[in-house]
């Protein structure tokens, strides 16, 4: 659902911006853009991407996804495919989604009565205009590509239905043949037309001066399609937008055949950044994100803008103090902006502003006469590009204070039963002694050995303790090799703090005792 904003609102956005002075000076000579509407074809165009193939829930998951984060037109499928298809866009029409739903269609009456049967109104119609695709694709004469792209935007238009026309492989067809093709389904009564760079082979000025053209002679909106083969797909879509264009196709994540098509985040951050339009609701842009990725199982690289895992990563340690007093010295925007994380990552370039941070959020005390032992540490350790993580870092400063002479264990585990099988719930009972003189014996059950263990030592030693994190590996792989079990643990004395515990062995529910004990050990010695 499209949310407006207020203006006191869409100042606090604006505050979060730190974009360079020189793009307004450039944009000088641009006319006004107020208002451009985001056709998102993840669903259509996202799911053509190698790999990746969507079940009806998945596709009906993205769609309310894509619905919440405000887009305006939604290409849902490509309705002539088979029944599955047009059974998949029913039922994300039953949803009653605010946005506008659109099946996409080649020019032929068998593909536009396909849409007709599931009941969306909205039509994107294609043929393709580039003597390359006439030639050796259609094996049609450029007449015959004419009057066939006129009469299924006439048969959509006669059902009722709206219709967006595109002249595949724009980019590579001659200009006034295809303006005369884009004419004529204007008059056939089409509602917008669509210039795709179908193989992203333009460049943004000459995609300026082609939709700029384009403006001179087509009353209706015009939309842009760009894929990324070049990696210009965004910046293609940004002059477009410069040059006249109303409509922007998309795909979250930047998804997409082959190295797929312009990214929805990177083309709605761009225009609110730099041109004051707010397309979608960018705080929802990060969940959005991930929830694609997860369903398409389509990873995206660490470094991709925006959204990627790296995009408010920071590990140089100059780079960390500035960011630590402006953020605005190292970001050009904050991440709430879009629904993100900020993250420091300590590594090889850390300094100890850095881990010093880190060592506050998570509520560390650590004495600054051992920080430089801290930090070279982190730094062997990080040799190669290793990244340090919580649970590693909260087990070198550990480390380094039980070196210091910390006390002895002050919770101990004198006994441990654990009963399991199939079809029985599984039960755990341990005795444990704190101080040397505090004897307690608690029974606890759980989902599964393991879960049960540590339940148990939590009611013995503190309920409010929990699990904050627990990875198990076998060293060698096979079915009897060594595990080891790195556990975390929040709140062994009810203050907030995290301690990190690992042990090896062969049992895995001992092994993950063990782990646990040593936890809580560790916060007890801080």
């Amino acid at each position: 659902m499209k949310t407006q904003q207020t203006s006191e609102s869409a100042r606090k956005m604006e505050d979060m911006l730190a974009i360079s002075p020189y793009n307004q000076l450039a944009l000088s000579g641009v006319g006004p853009i107020k208002d451009v509407k985001i056709f998102d074809t993840t669903l259509r165009d996202g799911e053509q991407a190698p790999g990746i193939a969507l079940s009806q829930d998945d596709k009906v998951r993205i769609a309310l996804a894509l619905d919440d984060l405000g887009v305006d037109i939604m290409e849902v499928g490509f309705a002539a495919s088979g029944e599955t298809e047009k059974e998949t866009i029913r039922k994300i029409r039953d949803q009653n989604l605010d946005t506008q739903l659109c099946s996409l269609a080649r020019s032929v009456h068998s593909d536009i009565d396909a849409v007709i049967d599931t009941g969306v109104d909205y039509i994107h119609t294609f043929i393709a205009t580039s003597d390359l695709h006439m030639k050796y694709k259609l094996k049609m004469t450029p007449d015959e590509v004419r009057a066939r792209a006129v009469d299924a935007v006439e048969y959509a238009e006669a059902h009722g239905l709206k219709v967006q026309f595109s002249c595949e492989d724009a980019t590579r067809s001659d200009l006034a043949f295809m303006t005369s093709v884009y004419k004529a389904v204007e008059e056939a009564g089409a509602v917008a037309i669509n210039v795709p760079d179908t193989v992203g082979v333009i460049i943004p000025r000459a995609m300026d001066h082609l939709i700029g053209a384009l403006k001179k002679e087509i009353k209706i909106p015009i939309a842009v399609h760009c894929h990324n083969d070049m990696g210009l797909a965004v910046a293609n879509s940004i002059a477009g937008v410069e040059a006249g264009a109303t409509i922007v196709h998309v795909c979250m994540n930047g998804i997409g055949e082959r190295t797929g098509n312009a990214a929805l985040e990177e083309v709605a951050l761009n225009l609110f950044a730099n041109y004051g339009v707010q397309t979608v609701d960018l705080s929802k842009i990060g969940k959005t994100s991930k929830l694609v990725e997860r369903i398409t199982g389509f990873n995206m690289a660490y470094n991709k803008p925006i959204v990627g895992r790296n995009a408010f990563a920071h590990e140089s340690g100059i780079h960390v103090h500035g960011i630590m007093n402006n953020t605005a010295t190292y970001e050009p925007f904050l991440p709430e902006l879009v629904g993100v994380d900020r993250h420091i990552v300590l590594g090889k370039h850390s300094g100890a502003h850095s881990v010093q941070g880190r060592l506050d959020a998570l509520k560390v005390k650590f004495p600054q006469e051992h920080m430089p032992e801290l930090m070279e540490m982190i730094k062997n350790i990080a040799i190669g590009g290793k990244e340090i993580d919580d649970a590693e870092l909260l087990a070198i400063v550990d480390n380094i204070m039980y070196k210091k002479g910390v006390t002895k264990n002050r919770v101990t585990l004198d006994q441990l039963t654990v009963l399991t099988g199939k079809d029985t719930t599984s039960t755990a009972t341990v005795t444990v002694t704190i101080d040397g003189e505090d004897h307690r014996t608690i029974a606890s059950i759980g989902v599964g050995p393991v879960d049960a263990a540590i339940n148990a030592i939590r009611k013995a030693v503190n309920e409010k303790i929990s699990l904050e994190e627990y990875k198990l590996s076998a060293i060698t792989g096979k079915s009897d090799s060594i595990c080891e079990v790195t556990v975390m643990v929040k709140n062994v004395q009810n203050d907030g703090n995290l301690s990190v515990g690992k042990a090896v062995g062969l049992d895995i529910v001992e092994t993950s005792v063990d782990a646990t004990m040593m936890a809580i050990n560790r916060d007890f010695a801080r």
